[in-house]
């Protein structure tokens, strides 16, 4: 990454404004202050540095450049002629098609022009070009032409590996806690890679409250913003910033006035959040004592620390399919069964809800080989892992080896269909057979639960009830499939809605029809985070939640506040509204 003028103090940072003020307005998706130097980066891959070239060095420049191109060439050439005579014709036509990508004057001739006119480096040079013709393919109507852009990005992935290595790679930030990234786009891959640094906050130009990478900043505990539809065309390097992620507003160049009261703010956010630290030990329980169950939501092993440190009581869901990015291969049965096996032990007798792979939507594997016209309606989740049993049993039986070593419930994402269960209980059953044979031990009467996040299945809820041991809710893509809104796209973004009341039917007969029937539910999408709901989702009758860890203290909170009897009144009365923004006057008379 390239490395911005930055000082090891933020104290004179209002001498370093310069150029006009101007503020931009997104949807904030992590609270909190950070004031820092922006830092562009590609939205194709993280490590893409942007640094300009000196002038005496832009031919050597633009021949590397060259280079790497008539390489990938030559290859996807030799690609083809390689391909049997019997092969499939589609086979021949992918490779016309990724060579006729990389003979496309905005890939192989504008990156040159780059290069010489604007000092670029030649992969910053590349991506930004990409991001162009990726842009043409998201505006064309055809479905089919539209996913072509993932042909785009893996014929300028080939490029990139090709010159990797070859290029003037800048050292990193010095003082990433300095650092605003500014980028057009970031997968849930490329979010992961956020876990290796410390940067202060982040924003977007695109994406939506509950999309993935809106979920990994919270669990990253970082001011960020989305949504904000020009910000990296806008923003210089190293220009100074502000994110206010609470209110979703971006100021570019302060001055010292406006700079000196987020200063403060940011000064008295930390102080409450260090105030928070001391509920870690107190029991989660309300004014009555009725205890209240919080958990963690985690991405990856190393994550149980912090929830640990926020004194979840368990981790309500594990989300698995992050061991898969980032990576050309599969994990094998034993790298499963260690991550695992890892949360488990360090969890000591507290439940670990591990979820099945949940890829497909925005979260795809090997350049989205199981992506159809429509992902997020697609063969995703577990139609994916029924498609794939080999994958699935792989996983099944290292959830079930991790099963030995601490309490492990499955939870199976996705469910529609009741016959969908049966097969999980089927493959479960295959699973066991197996370890059974070679000997390694396993818990036999591990729980299996299923997510309710389609409507269907929220409705049907009874049916599948009767073959599970519990069920989580998981708010996010319930609400995204309720009201047919892709929350990935932040042009649809302000009609997400958590209290439209369709939704809020859904949530509660959920958790009523659980209650009754005494199966353990939980929340455990974004709704649970949200201390602004927390109550309401106490008067629903709901006692167990799941969220990230940064956000379990302020949940903790609001239940130690909250009355019961008091909560059931004012969430039936919101629940009979049928105005969302009579529902939003009605929970903000609730929280007071």
């Amino acid at each position: 990454m390239g490395k911005p003028e930055t000082t090891t103090s933020l104290s004179p940072l209002a001498a370093r404004t310069s150029g006009a003020s101007f503020t931009l307005h997104g949807a904030g998706v992590s609270g909190g202050i950070a004031i820092g130097y922006a830092h562009l980066i590609s939205a194709a891959r993280l490590e893409v540095a942007h640094y300009e070239v000196p002038r005496e060095e832009i031919e050597a420049e633009v021949e590397r450049f060259d280079a790497a191109v008539e390489q990938v060439r030559g290859e996807l050439m030799g690609l083809h002629a390689a391909v049997p005579a019997d092969a499939p014709a589609e086979l021949g036509a992918f490779l016309d098609l990724h060579l006729m990508i990389l003979n496309d004057a905005m890939l192989s001739v504008a990156p040159r022009e780059l290069v010489r006119t604007r000092r670029w480096n030649a992969e910053w040079a590349l991506v930004h070009q990409m991001e162009l013709l990726v842009q043409r393919f998201e505006e064309i109507e055809d479905a089919y032409l539209r996913e072509r852009k993932a042909d785009v990005q893996q014929v300028v992935e080939r490029v990139l590996k090709a010159m990797l290595g070859t290029g003037h790679q800048p050292a990193p930030p010095e003082h990433e806690e300095d650092i605003i990234v500014v980028a057009h786009d970031f997968s849930p891959a490329d979010m992961i890679l956020f876990k290796q640094h410390q940067f202060a906050g982040f924003v977007t130009d695109l994406g939506g409250v509950t999309s993935h990478t809106a979920i990994v900043a919270r669990s990253l505990n970082l001011p960020a913003i989305v949504g904000l539809h020009h910000a990296r065309q806008m923003i210089r390097e190293s220009e100074l910033l502000i994110v206010d992620g609470s209110a979703g507003v971006l100021i570019v160049n302060p001055d010292r006035q406006v700079l000196a009261e987020y200063q403060l703010r940011r000064s008295q956010f930390d102080l409450e959040r260090q105030k928070l630290k001391r509920l870690k030990k107190t029991a989660s329980a309300t004014l009555e004592g009725v205890p209240v169950e919080l958990q963690a939501n985690i991405e990856l092993p190393e994550d149980v620390e912090q929830a640990l440190d926020a004194g979840a009581m368990g981790v309500g869901l594990f989300r698995t399919e992050f061991l898969f990015l980032n990576r050309d291969d599969l994990p094998d049965e034993d790298e499963q069964f260690e991550a695992y096996r890892q949360v488990v032990q360090a969890m000591e007798g507290r439940a670990v809800t591990i979820r099945t792979l949940d890829l497909g939507a925005d979260k795809t594997l090997n350049a989205g080989q199981f992506a159809g016209p429509n992902p997020a309606l697609g063969l995703r989740a577990i139609r994916l892992c029924l498609a794939e049993p080999q994958m699935f049993l792989t996983q099944l039986r290292a959830i079930l080896r991790a099963s030995h070593y601490g309490k492990v419930r499955i939870l199976v994402p996705m469910i529609a269909h009741v016959h969908e269960i049966d097969q999980v209980v089927h493959y479960l059953g295959i699973a066991e057979d197996t370890l059974v044979q070679n000997g390694s031990p396993f818990d036999p009467s591990m729980a299996i639960g299923g997510m309710i996040e389609i409507p269907a299945a929220a409705l049907a809820v009874s049916s599948f009830m009767k073959k599970l041991d519990f069920i989580s809710i998981g708010t996010n893509d319930l609400i995204q499939y309720t009201l047919a809104i892709d929350r990935t796209d932040d042009n649809v973004a302000h009609l997400y809605d958590p209290l439209h009341p369709a939704v809020l039917h859904l949530v509660a007969h959920t958790i009523r029809a659980a209650t009754k029937a005494g199966m353990p539910v939980a929340v455990c999408g974004e709704m649970a985070g949200e201390a602004a709901l927390t109550r309401l989702l106490l008067g629903l009758g709901l006692r167990q939640f799941s969220m990230h860890p940064a956000q379990l203290l302020a949940v903790k909170q609001q239940v130690l506040r909250s009355s019961i009897p008091e909560l059931e009144v004012a969430a039936q009365r919101i629940l009979r509204s049928e105005d969302p923004e009579r529902s939003r006057a009605l929970l903000a008379k609730l929280n007071t």
